[in-house]
Protein backbone atom coordinates (compact mmCIF):
# COMPACT_ATOMS: atom_id res chain seq x y z
CA UNK A 1 0.00 0.00 0.00
CA UNK A 2 1.49 3.40 -1.13
CA UNK A 3 1.04 6.27 1.25
CA UNK A 4 0.64 9.81 -0.50
CA UNK A 5 1.57 12.40 1.33
CA UNK A 6 -0.34 15.63 0.59
CA UNK A 7 1.92 18.34 -0.53
CA UNK A 8 1.53 22.60 -0.32
CA UNK A 9 0.53 23.62 -4.11
CA UNK A 10 3.70 25.69 -5.28
CA UNK A 11 2.85 29.40 -5.95
CA UNK A 12 2.63 30.23 -9.69
CA UNK A 13 2.66 33.97 -9.31
CA UNK A 14 5.71 35.66 -11.00
CA UNK A 15 8.53 36.96 -9.30
CA UNK A 16 8.37 41.24 -9.22
CA UNK A 17 10.35 42.48 -12.59
CA UNK A 18 13.73 43.70 -13.11
CA UNK A 19 11.59 46.39 -14.51
CA UNK A 20 8.52 46.45 -12.28
CA UNK A 21 11.35 47.06 -9.40
CA UNK A 22 13.41 49.75 -11.46
CA UNK A 23 9.79 51.83 -11.63
CA UNK A 24 9.15 51.56 -8.37
CA UNK A 25 12.14 52.84 -7.18
CA UNK A 26 11.43 55.79 -9.40
CA UNK A 27 7.55 56.77 -8.54
CA UNK A 28 9.79 56.50 -4.34
CA UNK A 29 12.14 58.96 -5.38
CA UNK A 30 9.17 60.85 -7.42
CA UNK A 31 6.96 60.64 -4.29
CA UNK A 32 10.30 61.89 -1.96
CA UNK A 33 10.39 64.74 -4.45
CA UNK A 34 7.01 65.67 -4.24
CA UNK A 35 7.02 65.65 -0.69
CA UNK A 36 10.28 68.41 -0.57
CA UNK A 37 8.04 70.50 -3.17
CA UNK A 38 4.87 70.13 -0.64
CA UNK A 39 7.87 71.81 2.08
CA UNK A 40 8.78 74.18 -0.47
CA UNK A 41 5.08 74.98 -0.78
CA UNK A 42 4.51 75.86 2.67
CA UNK A 43 7.84 77.43 3.84
CA UNK A 44 8.69 79.38 0.35
CA UNK A 45 6.92 82.11 -0.42
CA UNK A 46 8.62 82.55 -3.76
CA UNK A 47 6.54 83.25 -6.89
CA UNK A 48 7.82 82.19 -10.61
CA UNK A 49 5.75 83.54 -13.75
CA UNK A 50 2.28 84.01 -11.29
CA UNK A 51 2.59 81.00 -9.55
CA UNK A 52 4.45 79.89 -6.17
CA UNK A 53 7.49 78.56 -7.28
CA UNK A 54 7.54 74.91 -5.44
CA UNK A 55 3.86 74.14 -7.31
CA UNK A 56 5.99 72.78 -10.51
CA UNK A 57 7.63 70.54 -8.73
CA UNK A 58 5.11 69.45 -7.10
CA UNK A 59 2.79 68.55 -9.60
CA UNK A 60 5.79 67.50 -11.34
CA UNK A 61 6.92 64.71 -9.13
CA UNK A 62 3.20 64.08 -8.44
CA UNK A 63 2.14 63.19 -12.26
CA UNK A 64 5.71 61.40 -12.83
CA UNK A 65 5.16 59.09 -9.72
CA UNK A 66 1.44 58.05 -11.36
CA UNK A 67 2.79 57.35 -14.62
CA UNK A 68 5.66 55.45 -13.52
CA UNK A 69 3.30 53.30 -11.19
CA UNK A 70 1.02 52.51 -13.90
CA UNK A 71 3.63 51.72 -16.75
CA UNK A 72 4.74 49.47 -13.84
CA UNK A 73 1.47 47.63 -13.76
CA UNK A 74 0.90 48.13 -17.50
CA UNK A 75 4.14 46.12 -18.66
CA UNK A 76 2.92 43.38 -15.71
CA UNK A 77 1.15 42.23 -18.22
CA UNK A 78 3.68 41.43 -20.51
CA UNK A 79 5.80 38.08 -20.49
CA UNK A 80 9.24 37.55 -21.54
CA UNK A 81 11.64 40.27 -22.98
CA UNK A 82 12.55 40.87 -19.56
CA UNK A 83 16.32 42.38 -20.60
CA UNK A 84 14.41 45.07 -22.63
CA UNK A 85 11.71 45.44 -20.21
CA UNK A 86 14.41 46.75 -17.59
CA UNK A 87 16.49 49.02 -19.89
CA UNK A 88 13.49 50.69 -21.33
CA UNK A 89 12.21 50.95 -17.00
CA UNK A 90 15.63 51.86 -16.29
CA UNK A 91 15.87 54.41 -19.47
CA UNK A 92 12.53 56.24 -18.31
CA UNK A 93 13.00 55.92 -14.60
CA UNK A 94 15.91 57.95 -14.71
CA UNK A 95 15.28 60.39 -17.10
CA UNK A 96 12.35 61.50 -15.53
CA UNK A 97 14.25 61.27 -12.03
CA UNK A 98 16.54 63.80 -13.38
CA UNK A 99 13.92 66.61 -14.66
CA UNK A 100 12.49 66.79 -11.31
CA UNK A 101 15.70 67.12 -10.00
CA UNK A 102 16.52 69.86 -12.58
CA UNK A 103 12.72 71.33 -12.20
CA UNK A 104 13.24 71.47 -8.38
CA UNK A 105 17.08 72.81 -8.94
CA UNK A 106 15.94 75.65 -10.95
CA UNK A 107 13.49 76.65 -8.41
CA UNK A 108 16.68 76.59 -6.12
CA UNK A 109 17.46 78.99 -8.30
CA UNK A 110 15.11 81.11 -7.72
CA UNK A 111 14.47 81.04 -11.85
CA UNK A 112 12.37 79.07 -14.11
CA UNK A 113 13.05 75.62 -16.10
CA UNK A 114 10.96 75.18 -19.22
CA UNK A 115 11.65 78.07 -22.09
CA UNK A 116 14.50 79.84 -20.24
CA UNK A 117 17.75 80.88 -22.02
CA UNK A 118 18.20 83.44 -20.33
CA UNK A 119 21.64 81.87 -19.37
CA UNK A 120 24.23 79.23 -20.37
CA UNK A 121 23.25 76.94 -17.65
CA UNK A 122 19.39 78.20 -18.02
CA UNK A 123 19.55 76.89 -21.62
CA UNK A 124 21.64 73.90 -20.82
CA UNK A 125 18.82 72.57 -18.31
CA UNK A 126 15.58 73.53 -20.78
CA UNK A 127 17.71 72.02 -23.79
CA UNK A 128 18.46 68.76 -21.52
CA UNK A 129 14.68 68.38 -20.59
CA UNK A 130 14.08 68.59 -24.15
CA UNK A 131 15.99 65.77 -24.67
CA UNK A 132 14.77 64.16 -21.75
CA UNK A 133 11.29 63.73 -23.13
CA UNK A 134 12.45 62.94 -26.14
CA UNK A 135 13.95 59.73 -24.57
CA UNK A 136 10.58 59.24 -22.54
CA UNK A 137 8.62 59.63 -25.68
CA UNK A 138 10.46 56.76 -27.28
CA UNK A 139 11.02 54.96 -24.77
CA UNK A 140 7.33 54.52 -23.97
CA UNK A 141 6.12 53.92 -28.03
CA UNK A 142 8.71 50.74 -27.24
CA UNK A 143 7.02 49.52 -24.24
CA UNK A 144 3.62 49.84 -25.30
CA UNK A 145 4.18 48.04 -27.88
CA UNK A 146 5.72 45.42 -26.21
CA UNK A 147 2.51 45.34 -24.02
CA UNK A 148 -0.42 45.81 -27.12
CA UNK A 149 1.88 42.49 -28.75
CA UNK A 150 1.20 40.38 -25.87
CA UNK A 151 -0.96 37.49 -26.96
CA UNK A 152 -3.42 36.04 -24.49
CA UNK A 153 -5.28 39.80 -22.56
CA UNK A 154 -8.76 40.09 -22.15
CA UNK A 155 -9.41 42.08 -25.54
CA UNK A 156 -11.16 44.85 -23.22
CA UNK A 157 -8.25 44.95 -21.30
CA UNK A 158 -6.22 45.01 -24.59
CA UNK A 159 -8.31 47.84 -25.90
CA UNK A 160 -8.31 49.45 -23.37
CA UNK A 161 -4.36 49.44 -23.07
CA UNK A 162 -3.68 50.23 -26.24
CA UNK A 163 -6.19 53.32 -26.01
CA UNK A 164 -4.17 54.83 -22.86
CA UNK A 165 -0.95 54.24 -24.35
CA UNK A 166 -1.68 55.46 -27.63
CA UNK A 167 -3.36 58.61 -26.34
CA UNK A 168 -0.65 59.35 -24.04
CA UNK A 169 1.94 59.45 -26.44
CA UNK A 170 -0.25 62.09 -28.50
CA UNK A 171 -0.73 63.73 -24.93
CA UNK A 172 3.58 63.79 -24.85
CA UNK A 173 2.95 65.09 -28.70
CA UNK A 174 1.09 67.80 -27.79
CA UNK A 175 4.04 69.40 -25.84
CA UNK A 176 6.07 70.42 -29.03
CA UNK A 177 3.10 72.68 -29.59
CA UNK A 178 4.45 74.48 -26.40
CA UNK A 179 8.17 74.78 -28.24
CA UNK A 180 6.76 76.57 -31.44
CA UNK A 181 4.50 78.80 -29.29
CA UNK A 182 7.18 82.00 -29.93
CA UNK A 183 4.88 84.70 -30.83
CA UNK A 184 4.52 85.75 -27.00
CA UNK A 185 7.34 83.89 -25.64
CA UNK A 186 11.03 84.15 -27.22
CA UNK A 187 11.77 80.87 -25.99
CA UNK A 188 7.98 79.40 -26.85
CA UNK A 189 5.79 78.48 -23.60
CA UNK A 190 2.50 77.12 -23.05
CA UNK A 191 0.27 80.78 -23.25
CA UNK A 192 -1.37 81.40 -26.46
CA UNK A 193 -2.74 85.40 -26.36
CA UNK A 194 0.10 86.13 -23.94
CA UNK A 195 3.26 85.71 -22.14
CA UNK A 196 3.42 82.91 -19.51
CA UNK A 197 2.36 83.90 -16.07
CA UNK A 198 -0.77 86.43 -15.28
CA UNK A 199 -4.27 84.89 -13.76
CA UNK A 200 -4.71 80.66 -13.43
CA UNK A 201 -6.89 78.18 -12.40
CA UNK A 202 -5.73 76.76 -8.87
CA UNK A 203 -3.29 74.18 -8.77
CA UNK A 204 -3.12 73.39 -12.37
CA UNK A 205 -2.47 77.19 -13.38
CA UNK A 206 -4.09 77.18 -16.37
CA UNK A 207 -4.83 80.59 -17.74
CA UNK A 208 -8.04 82.06 -17.15
CA UNK A 209 -7.73 84.59 -20.04
CA UNK A 210 -6.02 83.13 -22.63
CA UNK A 211 -5.10 79.47 -24.46
CA UNK A 212 -3.26 76.94 -22.68
CA UNK A 213 -1.52 74.31 -24.34
CA UNK A 214 -1.11 72.48 -21.12
CA UNK A 215 -4.55 71.09 -21.04
CA UNK A 216 -4.30 69.06 -23.90
CA UNK A 217 -0.96 68.07 -23.19
CA UNK A 218 -2.21 67.11 -19.59
CA UNK A 219 -5.53 65.46 -20.82
CA UNK A 220 -4.08 63.47 -23.22
CA UNK A 221 -1.03 62.35 -20.93
CA UNK A 222 -3.14 60.78 -17.91
CA UNK A 223 -5.45 58.82 -20.59
CA UNK A 224 -2.65 55.95 -19.44
CA UNK A 225 -4.48 55.91 -16.30
CA UNK A 226 -8.05 56.41 -17.22
CA UNK A 227 -8.64 54.33 -20.25
CA UNK A 228 -6.92 51.30 -18.61
CA UNK A 229 -8.79 51.91 -15.04
CA UNK A 230 -12.39 52.00 -17.05
CA UNK A 231 -11.08 48.43 -18.76
CA UNK A 232 -10.63 46.76 -15.73
CA UNK A 233 -13.68 48.50 -14.02
CA UNK A 234 -16.01 47.36 -16.99
CA UNK A 235 -13.90 43.64 -16.58
CA UNK A 236 -14.52 43.47 -12.61
CA UNK A 237 -17.71 45.17 -11.81
CA UNK A 238 -19.75 44.24 -15.21
CA UNK A 239 -21.02 40.87 -16.82
CA UNK A 240 -20.34 42.62 -20.48
CA UNK A 241 -18.75 40.18 -23.09
CA UNK A 242 -15.51 40.76 -24.03
CA UNK A 243 -16.23 41.86 -27.15
CA UNK A 244 -18.95 44.38 -26.28
CA UNK A 245 -15.99 46.34 -23.50
CA UNK A 246 -13.75 46.31 -26.36
CA UNK A 247 -16.47 48.20 -28.67
CA UNK A 248 -17.02 50.61 -25.49
CA UNK A 249 -13.30 50.88 -24.77
CA UNK A 250 -13.26 52.19 -28.52
CA UNK A 251 -16.08 54.33 -28.58
CA UNK A 252 -14.21 55.74 -25.41
CA UNK A 253 -10.68 56.29 -26.92
CA UNK A 254 -11.86 57.57 -29.53
CA UNK A 255 -14.09 60.17 -27.52
CA UNK A 256 -10.86 60.73 -25.43
CA UNK A 257 -8.92 61.55 -28.14
CA UNK A 258 -11.47 63.72 -29.52
CA UNK A 259 -11.11 66.18 -26.71
CA UNK A 260 -7.58 65.96 -26.74
CA UNK A 261 -7.73 67.74 -29.85
CA UNK A 262 -10.69 69.72 -29.27
CA UNK A 263 -9.30 71.72 -26.04
CA UNK A 264 -5.93 72.00 -28.22
CA UNK A 265 -7.84 73.59 -30.79
CA UNK A 266 -9.43 75.83 -28.67
CA UNK A 267 -5.73 76.62 -26.70
CA UNK A 268 -4.43 77.57 -30.79
CA UNK A 269 -7.03 79.69 -31.23
CA UNK A 270 -6.04 81.71 -27.92
CA UNK A 271 -9.40 80.90 -26.06
CA UNK A 272 -9.13 80.02 -22.33
CA UNK A 273 -10.51 76.36 -21.32
CA UNK A 274 -13.46 77.52 -18.78
CA UNK A 275 -14.07 80.78 -21.94
CA UNK A 276 -15.36 78.53 -24.32
CA UNK A 277 -16.80 80.33 -27.33
CA UNK A 278 -20.03 78.95 -29.56
CA UNK A 279 -18.13 77.16 -32.13
CA UNK A 280 -16.10 75.58 -29.47
CA UNK A 281 -19.24 74.33 -27.60
CA UNK A 282 -20.74 73.43 -30.61
CA UNK A 283 -18.49 71.15 -31.62
CA UNK A 284 -18.29 69.79 -27.62
CA UNK A 285 -21.55 68.98 -28.10
CA UNK A 286 -21.49 67.37 -31.29
CA UNK A 287 -18.84 64.94 -30.13
CA UNK A 288 -20.76 63.84 -27.19
CA UNK A 289 -24.30 63.98 -28.57
CA UNK A 290 -22.06 61.20 -31.12
CA UNK A 291 -20.56 59.56 -28.02
CA UNK A 292 -23.67 59.00 -26.47
CA UNK A 293 -25.51 57.29 -30.14
CA UNK A 294 -21.98 54.95 -30.36
CA UNK A 295 -22.83 53.66 -26.61
CA UNK A 296 -26.00 53.04 -26.85
CA UNK A 297 -25.58 51.25 -30.21
CA UNK A 298 -22.71 49.15 -28.54
CA UNK A 299 -25.01 48.14 -25.55
CA UNK A 300 -28.13 47.39 -27.76
CA UNK A 301 -25.73 44.58 -29.41
CA UNK A 302 -24.84 43.43 -26.57
CA UNK A 303 -27.94 40.57 -25.71
CA UNK A 304 -26.73 40.68 -21.81
CA UNK A 305 -27.42 43.89 -20.89
CA UNK A 306 -24.85 45.93 -18.67
CA UNK A 307 -25.15 44.11 -15.30
CA UNK A 308 -23.14 45.27 -12.54
CA UNK A 309 -21.44 41.79 -10.11
CA UNK A 310 -22.16 42.31 -6.42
Amino acid sequence: MTTTIPTTPRRTSPRPSAAGAVLAVGAGLSAVAFAIAVVGLIVDPTVLTGAPAWMKPAKFSFSIAVYLLTLRWILSHVRGHARLLAALGTVITVALVAEIVLVEMQVLRGTTSHYNESSDLDAAVWYAMGGIVSLVLIATIAAGVLALRQRGLDPGLAAGLRWGIGICVLGMLAAVTMIFNKAWNDSGGHTVGAADGGAGMPITGWSLEHGDLRVGHFIGLHALQVLPLLAWALLRWTRLDATTRARLLTVSGMSYTAVVLLVTWQAIRGQSVVRPDGETLAVAAALAGLAAVATVMVLRRNRRGITLVG
